[in-house]
Parts: C-alpha cells; structure tokens; sequence
C-alpha cells in the first residue's frame, strides 16, 4: 500500500487515539538510526508467490495450530506460543512490547525480525534493536524512511497481513485472531476494531 493511499487511514486513527504523530515520526527516525542493515529484500523474496499464514496472539491460536501451513509471520508474543509447539515462525512481526530474549536467539537461527517503531516504544528501541544480529525490516506507521517501511496495518497482527498481502503472498491464512474477544480493555478494544476495519481494506472479512 502506497503511503499515499494509506494516509487518510493513519490519520484517521491518531485521531481515534488521541495518538501524537511527531512521536511516531521521531521514533521512526531513531530505528532508522539504529538499523545497520536492511532485509527487505529476504522478507520479500519468502513471501512472494508463497502460501503465508499469519499468527496473532489470541488465546484462539493453541487451537489455531492445525491450520498454519506455509510460511509463518507471528506477531510479537505469538511467536512465543509458537515456539513452545515445535513452530519456528519464518518471520516476527513486533513493537517490541512482547519481546523476549528467545527472540534475539530465533533471529540468529534465522527468523526474521521485523521491528514496528511508534511514538511509545522509543525505550525498547534502543534496548532491543543493537541486539537482533540476524535479518531485520524496520516499519513505521508514518511516513517510511530509508531502512524503514510502511506497508499498511496498525497493530503488530494486521500490520503482518498488509506486509503478506503487499509482499505477493499467494494466499493469506489468519490463525490466532479474535476480533471479537471482550476479555481485553478499552485500548485493546479500539485496536481490535481498527484491525477488522483495515482488514477489510484488502478483503479479509474477519
């Protein structure tokens, strides 16, 4: 998704939150900073022509395990679920709130990180990013930098399916979503809402 076509959505949701654009902007810049290397070309080149199926953190994914085939992107902490069912997930896609040092040793092994800067994670920025040794992508949800991508998507799920969907999968299948979920809070809420929306923007009905 061009930024330009992606724009009015972003817009639309800072206004939602009540979120501060300058913070996503300046954090932008910091992971562009700190990034020495950039594999977008690795991540593309998995997911082009591919079957991928997108895990999300939801309690639904333990029972979700039986329909991932093909390539894996996790989001954040699902990877850890993933992880302790014999899963390596070819790709992460994390803010870096789930993140855990098993991450730093699936990146060595091969998985690729994908780190998703905003105006609230510029500490985990700078404690996370000089760890990762392996194949990273930056994103931001404003407008992309050199090193740092903006493929569409807000939370760490839906940003994962826009990449899958933007990338040239061949087909996208969802585990681990629960859109509907009440057990969470107000934030969490509004983030649900705002994932099924963009979902929806490139056919996934969720």
């Amino acid at each position: 998704m061009q930024f330009a076509e992606w724009e009015p959505h972003y817009r639309e949701i800072l206004e939602y939150f009540g979120f501060d654009r300058d913070g996503d902007e300046e954090a932008a810049r910091l992971l562009a900073s700190l990034l020495d290397h950039d594999n977008l070309l690795s991540l593309a080149s998995l997911t082009e022509g591919n079957a991928v199926t997108v895990c999300g953190n939801a309690p639904c994914l333990k029972d979700d395990l039986q329909k991932i085939n093909g390539i894996v992107f996790a989001a954040d902490a699902a990877a850890e679920v993933l992880d302790k069912n014999g899963i390596r997930p070819d790709v992460i896609f994390t803010d870096l709130d789930g993140a855990i040092d098993r991450f730093i040793d699936l990146n060595r092994e091969g998985t690729i990180i994908v780190i998703h800067a905003h105006g609230d994670n510029m500490p985990l920025l700078h404690h996370w990013v000089p760890r990762f040794t392996g194949k990273v992508v930056g994103t931001t949800q404003a407008a992309p930098l050199p090193r740092v991508y903006n493929f569409g998507g807000f939370t760490d799920g839906d940003r994962a399916v826009f990449a899958a969907h933007d990338l040239g999968a061949s087909s996208i299948t969802l585990a681990g979503f629960d859109l509907d979920d009440k057990n969470v809070d107000p934030l969490k809420r509004g983030k649900l809402f705002w994932a099924r929306k963009l979902l929806a923007l490139i056919g996934h009905e969720v």
